[in-house]
């Protein structure tokens, strides 16, 4: 009995902590915060009204505001809005989840 309520408990922290955790393709350069986003498979983490993205060795950090959507995403998308002639990041979605994200684009440019 212990050992089943241990692999329950273990089976549910796994599921949350990889909730946690997104991935997020950019096919194109865009801007985020300030700094260019090269085209990749990033990972995405939210801290505290913060969205993290991460490939390699490289970490870019912009504020964020988490907003819920009527309806669970099919995918992650990527919005993007051309400000000053360059694509920078508005929104992304996050698949599986009714969860958005939404970027300030005066700030996502700002820098």
């Amino acid at each position: 009995m212990i050992k089943k309520l241990l692999l329950s408990l273990a089976t549910v922290a796994l599921a949350v902590a990889s909730a946690a955790t997104h991935s997020v393709k950019i096919f194109d350069p865009v801007y985020l915060n300030g700094h260019e986003l090269k085209p990749g498979d990033y990972k995405l983490e939210l801290k505290e009204g913060t969205a993290v993205l991460k490939i390699g060795k490289e970490t870019i950090e912009a504020p964020v505001k988490v907003e819920n959507g009527d309806s669970k995403f099919s995918s992650t998308t990527v919005r993007y809005n051309n400000i000053g002639g360059k694509p920078t990041v508005e929104e992304i979605r996050l698949r599986g989840t009714t969860t958005k994200l939404v970027f300030n684009p005066e700030v996502s440019q700002a820098r």
